[in-house]
């Protein structure tokens, strides 16, 4: 709800018609079960034997399942559902010398099965399914969805949240259309428009990984990029920028790594943005981050508290202001087009990245 309440404070620069969650590095309840996936999504009641069956089927079982089914009126403009599901599963016996690549794969392609047989009856919807991972998305004015689905209460706690609070703006509105994006630990949300969606779609199609498909929103690519550099190409999230908005060959000239960021354009070329867009993510290991294309024309600000180890990435002051009041604001940070600003897992500090940096190479 902290977020939410951020959320709530920025009404004047979002609709009001939706939210969107990310959740992870999850306490309470989930806490002891950072190796099990959590299945997140909504569902009618059909939808959640007809899924206990066909996870127990593959070999899974289950060890915590948090549902709420609300009992009072939906919101003005949300419309009346089933249950609000995050079940944590244990790996079948016979995945235990599978590579973490091919588990990985594997639960990817479990959440899209389920999301296109959920498409074809209407008894459920899947957001994610991933170890110490929640979503939770919902049509509606953000206070109000998050005090319907009573968003406080202590399961839900979580240490990196991604949080924005509008369906999508451009076609109707679809819960898979819906920022935060995710896939395999990487998550992202979006604030712009990409024009450059279809041939960067097409590209990421064309790599043969499996999730990059299903796109209901031109911003999802954000976060399959995000995904593709970190996990694909085996770069530090700092390399980001260098795929979504190279430097231009006279920027480079002078660039220490002027060679393998000239041969990064050339075979990234295609994932080249179009913008105005401000990109706010989190990495599975809870690294979270911000940038901006090259247009510069969406707001964006990181602050926080060392001492408390919570810091927050805003679309406005207003929404920092009201996530962490007691900071020092002279340590707040505007990323410009060359930027990337990181808070690493330890939240110790923004660190400042720019495109002139020598380039972390890959791990």
């Amino acid at each position: 709800m902290r977020a939410v309440n951020a959320l709530n404070v920025m009404k004047e620069g979002h609709d009001g018609s939706g939210v969107g969650l990310y959740l992870s590095g999850l306490g309470g309840p989930f806490e002891k079960l950072k190796e099990c996936p959590i299945l997140s999504g909504i569902f009618t009641e059909a939808g959640l034997l007809r899924v206990q069956d066909y996870m127990a089927g593959l070999g899974f079982e289950t060890k915590y399942t948090l549902a709420y089914t609300p009992e009072v009126a939906p919101p003005s403009d949300t419309p009346k559902r089933g249950t609000y599901a995050s079940i944590a599963f244990g790996l079948p016996r016979d995945w235990v010398n599978l590579s973490k690549d091919e588990v990985g794969q594997r639960l990817v392609r479990i959440r899209l099965d389920l999301r296109s047989e959920g498409e074809s009856t209407g008894d459920m919807m899947v957001f994610s399914f991933w170890p110490d991972t929640i979503m939770i998305k919902e049509v509606g004015d953000p206070l109000a969805i998050g005090e319907y689905l009573q968003l406080d209460r202590n399961e839900l706690y979580a240490r990196h949240i991604l949080a924005q609070g509008r369906q999508n703006t451009n076609y109707a509105i679809n819960l898979y259309a819906c920022h935060p994006f995710f896939i395999e630990g990487v998550c992202t949300m979006t604030n712009g428009e990409n024009t450059a969606f279809v041939p960067i779609r097409d590209y990421l199609q064309s790599r043969g990984v499996t999730g990059y498909e299903g796109y209901q929103s031109d911003s999802e690519v954000f976060t399959h990029i995000a995904h593709y550099t970190t996990k694909k190409l085996g770069l530090d999230i700092s390399a980001y920028k260098h795929i979504i908005t190279p430097m231009s060959d006279d920027e480079m000239k002078s660039h220490q790594d002027r060679e393998l960021l000239s041969n990064l354009k050339k075979a990234c070329r295609k994932l080249i943005i179009d913008g105005p867009n401000c990109v706010i993510g989190c990495l599975e290991d809870g690294t979270m981050f911000m940038v901006q294309d090259r247009k510069k024309l969406r707001p964006g600000v990181v602050g926080g508290d060392a001492d408390t180890g919570i810091f927050a990435f805003s679309s406005e002051i207003c929404g920092l202001n009201a996530a962490i009041p007691e900071r020092d604001k002279s340590q707040d940070f505007q990323p410009m087009h060359l930027d990337t600003a990181i808070v690493r897992s330890d939240c110790r500090e923004v660190v400042q990245c720019s495109q002139k940096d020598p380039l972390l190479l890959p791990r």
